[in-house]
Formats: C-alpha cells, sequence, structure tokens
C-alpha cells in the first residue's frame, strides 16, 4: 500500500499546481493610440528580429501580401533542475523519504529542451536516482538468490523421502538500495497553449514519450556491521509470515527492521552478469528503458515556470532492479517473477527560458498560435483593405475634406488644394488666362491675365494647341507608391484625352523636397504613374516629362499638358534607390 504521507505529498503538490489555474491571466495586452498598433501579450509577427535567416523569404512574401502564413519564429531553449520521489515497482515495497527511520528513494534531475512547433518538442533529461525498498513479510525459500543464500542465511529444505516435510530455517526479509544514473531523450506534445477565448494561459498540460537507457548497481544489507548474518526472528518478534496482514503489524515489523539494520548494503544483489559493463558507471548493469509521462507546467515569467511532472520508466526485460527476481513457494522450489520492475519518478522542477529576448520569443508551447489572426480581425495592421471612397462634390480629384476652392467648374485643372491652377502665378487661373505665361518682369497683368509688356505674336489665343488635355493631381496615403482607385479613374480619362490629342505631351511633376526619402518616394510615385499609363492603357513613355522633387504637397502629384516647345526626359535615374521601401 502506498504510504499515506506519500499520498499527503502528491495531494499538496497538486493543488500548489491548479491554483495559477484558477487565478485571472495576466495579459499585457493593449491598445497603442500613438502608432494605431495592437500590442499583445505575444511577439510582434512583423517584426523580423525574430525571424531565422532560413524562413526569412516566406516572411517577405507575407508582408508583401504574397503568402498568407508568417514564418515561425526564433524561439528560446529551455532549460531545468528538479528533485523528486524515486520508487522502485516491483517485488519489494519502496520506501519513501517519509517512513520512519529510513532514507528512502529521491532523485534529482537536468534537462534541456527545444520546441519545434506549438505542439511537439523534444527534451534531453538526465536522472540520478537512489531507490529503497523494505519488505515486511518474511521469506524462507530463498535458495536460488545468491545474497542471502550465500551469506550463511539456511534457505528451506524439504526433508528427505517426506514429502511435505521441512526443516527448520533462517528467515529473511528482502531490501535493497538501488543507484542509477538514466538519459533519456523525450518526445513532448503540448496542447494547452491553443486558446479561442483568451488570449493565452499561464498552464501548460503535457504528455511524453521517451527513449533512453539505465546504468543502476542494486545492493542488499544482508550482513551488521560485524559481517554476520541477522537473526531475523528475534528483530521482527518471531513468525512475521503468519501474523495478520494488516497495517498496524506491518508497520510495527517494518519499523524495527529499519532500527535494527545497520543499513550499509555491503551485498551485491542477485543480476544477470553477462549484462555487466565493467568500465562503464563504475560496473553498473546497463539497460535500454523507454519512457511515459504525465506533467503540468506553471508561467511565472517569461523566463521562468516550474513543472510538476510524473514519469514512469520502463526497463527493457529488466526484473531485478530491486534485486528480487523469485516468487517465494512455501512448497516446493521457488518461481521466477513475471511482471518486470518499473520506475516513478515524481518531481517537481524550476526551468529557465535561454535566449536573446529581443531576437527569440518564448518556447512556442507558451505562445497562442491564434493570437496573430485574433489580433488582426480586431486591431488590422497587415490585412488588405480595400482603398477608402471619399466624397469629391466637384470632380477635381481633390476631396472635399482637403478642397481649398470647392465648385471648381469641370475640366479646369487644379493644384493639390483644389484651386484652379495658375502656371505663371499672375492671379488669373489658366482656364481664364489669355497669356498663359506672363514674364514677372510684365506683371501685374489685366483682367485677361495679359501683362503690361507689349503682346507677342499669338499671346491673344485662349489656350495652347493641347488645352483639351485637362491637369488634375494624384493624392497618395502614406508612404506608398501605389496609385489609389481614385487616382486610376483619373488617369484612365487622362489615357483618353492623350489618345484624341496624339502630338502632345503631359508633364507628370512629384512633389517632396525636404529630405532624401522625400525625394525618393516623389521619384517612386511619378515613376509608378508613368508605368501605369505605359502598361495598362498603351501611352508611349517618351509622352511624358518627368518631374520629381519640387516644392509642395509631398503626397501629392501633378498632371497638366505640356506647353509649346516644353521638352523634358521621360526616364530618370532614382536619386536614392538604397532608401526605397521593400
Amino acid at each position: 500500500m502506498v504510504n499515506k504521507k506519500y499520498l499527503l505529498l502528491a495531494g499538496l503538490c497538486a493543488m500548489f499546481a491548479i491554483q495559477p489555474a484558477f487565478a485571472q491571466e495576466s495579459s499585457g495586452a493593449q491598445w497603442s493610440a500613438r502608432d494605431m498598433t495592437y500590442r499583445g501579450d505575444s511577439y510582434d509577427v512583423l517584426d523580423s528580429n525574430y525571424v531565422p535567416r532560413s524562413r526569412m523569404d516566406q516572411h517577405r512574401k507575407f508582408l508583401n501580401h504574397q503568402y498568407a502564413f508568417p514564418a515561425k519564429p526564433r524561439n528560446m531553449w529551455e532549460v531545468g533542475v528538479g528533485a523528486g520521489l524515486y520508487n522502485i515497482l516491483g517485488d519489494v515495497s519502496s520506501l519513501t523519504p517519509f517512513t520512519k527511520g529510513s532514507k528512502g528513494g529521491y532523485g534529482l534531475h537536468a534537462h534541456i529542451r527545444k520546441s519545434w512547433g506549438y505542439f511537439l518538442s523534444t527534451r534531453l533529461q538526465y536522472i540520478y536516482g537512489i531507490g529503497r525498498g523494505q519488505a515486511w513479510q518474511e521469506d524462507r525459500n530463498y535458495k536460488r538468490n545468491p545474497a542471502w543464500a550465500d551469506n550463511g542465511y539456511q534457505p528451506l529444505v524439504q526433508v528427505p523421502g517426506t514429502p511435505g516435510a521441512n526443516i527448520a530455517t533462517d528467515p529473511v526479509f528482502w531490501n535493497y538500495r538501488m543507484e542509477s544514473h538514466q538519459l533519456s531523450l523525450d518526445l513532448i506534445g503540448s496542447l494547452h497553449n491553443i486558446r479561442f477565448h483568451k488570449a493565452r494561459t499561464g498552464l501548460s498540460v503535457y504528455a511524453l514519450v521517451g527513449i533512453g537507457a539505465i546504468a543502476y548497481n542494486t545492493r542488499v544489507d544482508a550482513l551488521d556491521a560485524n559481517f554476520q548474518k541477522y537473526d531475523f526472528d528475534a528483530i521482527a518478534g518471531g513468525g512475521a509470515q503468519v501474523l495478520p496482514q494488516i497495517s498496524e503489524n506491518r508497520k510495527q515489523i517494518r519499523d524495527g527492521l529499519l532500527s535494527a539494520q545497520d543499513g550499509t548494503f555491503e551485498t551485491e544483489a542477485d543480476n544477470e552478469r553477462d549484462r555487466r559493463r565493467t568500465s562503464i558507471f563504475n560496473n553498473k548493469t546497463i539497460q535500454a528503458t523507454p519512457s511515459l509521462g504525465l506533467g503540468v507546467q506553471i508561467r511565472l515569467s517569461k523566463r521562468f515556470n516550474i513543472s510538476l511532472e510524473d514519469r514512469v520508466s520502463i526497463p527493457w526485460d529488466e526484473d531485478l532492479l530491486d534485486g528480487q527476481r523469485w516468487v517465494s513457494q512455501v512448497e516446493g522450489a521457488p518461481v521466477m517473477s513475471n511482471q518486470n520492475d518499473l520506475i516513478n519518478y515524481f518531481s517537481l522542477g524550476l526551468n529557465f527560458n535561454l535566449g536573446n529576448k529581443t531576437k527569440s520569443v518564448e518556447p512556442l508551447y507558451w505562445l497562442n498560435p491564434l493570437d496573430h489572426a485574433y489580433n488582426e480581425l480586431s486591431y488590422p495592421r497587415h490585412m488588405i483593405l480595400p482603398d477608402p471612397t471619399l466624397p469629391d462634390s466637384d470632380g477635381d480629384g481633390i476631396t472635399d475634406q482637403f478642397d481649398k476652392c470647392p465648385g471648381t467648374p469641370q475640366g479646369v485643372a487644379v493644384d493639390s488644394h483644389g484651386c484652379p491652377l495658375d502656371t505663371d502665378g499672375d492671379g488669373v487661373p489658366d482656364d481664364r488666362d489669355k497669356q498663359l505665361i506672363t514674364p514677372t518682369e510684365c506683371q501685374p497683368v489685366d483682367a485677361d491675365g495679359v501683362g503690361k509688356c507689349p503682346c507677342p505674336d499669338g499671346c491673344g489665343s485662349m489656350a495652347p494647341a493641347c488645352g483639351s488635355i485637362s491637369a488634375g493631381s494624384i493624392v497618395f496615403s502614406g508612404s506608398s507608391a501605389r496609385i489609389p482607385s481614385a487616382g486610376q479613374g483619373l488617369l484612365s480619362a487622362l489615357a483618353a484625352q492623350m489618345m484624341a490629342n496624339p502630338t502632345c505631351k503631359v508633364v507628370i511633376t512629384g512633389a517632396g523636397n525636404k529630405s532624401k526619402v522625400q525625394q525618393q518616394r516623389s521619384w517612386d510615385r511619378v515613376n509608378a504613374i508613368i508605368e501605369f499609363m505605359s502598361e495598362k492603357h498603351g501611352i508611349d513613355r517618351n509622352r511624358f516629362i518627368f518631374q520629381y522633387g519640387v516644392a509642395g504637397d509631398p503626397n501629392s502629384v501633378l498632371y497638366r499638358a505640356a506647353l509649346p516647345g516644353e521638352e523634358g526626359p521621360a526616364n530618370v535615374a532614382p536619386p536614392f534607390p538604397n532608401l526605397r521601401r521593400n
């Protein structure tokens, strides 16, 4: 029967493990008004620092909306140490550290663990164990166990010629001390981190299956301090085999044995010497050992957690861990046990996540794989959203929110503020200016935009030959060079006008000159418009005049018909190509 104090300890440990599971989870999730992003109690999926070089190609495709799934981040290693109860489940009752007067079984362990996904991880664990056992019932039929038969004890023998008649013999009480070194490679599965209604949990439940080896040596306390056999009849009060098998008598006999024996374990236990390795692990027996186990981890912080685990190891074809492989029979010869010995290791551990927190996230079994999906639904930063439709009452390409001159007549070219374009700055809009380019020295001008200088030939004409090509502007958002849907509509109208005037050129002018970034962004946007007109509508690129980096609103690109004789390049090298956005 399992010791009551052992059960009490297990219950207390279980209560200690379960309590944090009912506590309110600590979530660092918060909304940042400054940069309009959501900071969950996790890592930023868009942060390239967490992505190893081998998965950077997938990460770039994800950022560019070419692949739906983010790359798996680099995650920390876990290292841990711990201690616990180490018991042999065999033919001899094991002792716990709480048994009166005994130094029961205990174990120490250390491990290193790596997560390969949100479910699977592997762990390499070393366990040093000491197992102790003491039988409370006597045995007299031990003639095949050399630990007793070779130390002067007289086993049960039959009277010759008289079946069923036995000669009085020495009783013995099985005991052992087993020392072991165990190394195991474990495959661990965790499911509790996948949460559908909470950001995360501080409790991780897992199961393990392992394969490894054990090197062990078992010894028996068969002789006293003077290397003489024990008088077990006197120690046990005589005839333990015939006493009632009740708990009080068991405890009384066991306590008496533990007090009388010197605990030196000087005798080699029964073993199979063909399994010995004379130069490895101090002459210990080596055996392959698979394992099974269950555990629970409690997260204390991003670095620390504690674990409570129960592991059962099953040495391959091994019945000598407790030094006893024979089942005694009062009549006849003893027979071999048909059950292998097992090892139970119930432990408490302290674990630490090892790694640079700016480059590696916590082990993946602590992260919720649904975190990014739910955050993106509630606080979208990466998903592709449709371009907003903003009101433009006068149809000049400038939304009402930013239009400083509402009600501009249809077809009149406007600047980035929605006001009629005035190329020469004489105060008369181009649509009413009879002298489109009035020199500064000839201003001020009259109501028709004509200056005080003598009028050259043809200055009184209303508009140049390409006056049917309207002017306008396209407003970009943020730092993007992607043409918005409203701008694409304006360019479609411009393409139709250019096809109707095949000899006319159009000037594309990008604003923004206060920094290198603005100049490169201005170039990108002008180039995007010219490529759009060439590839989408088939307009010859040489019919455009490329201008960028002029003063003005850095979010807008203007277009207008080229003046008579006005020329310029259709292709310009980018000013700062290394600053171009990915």
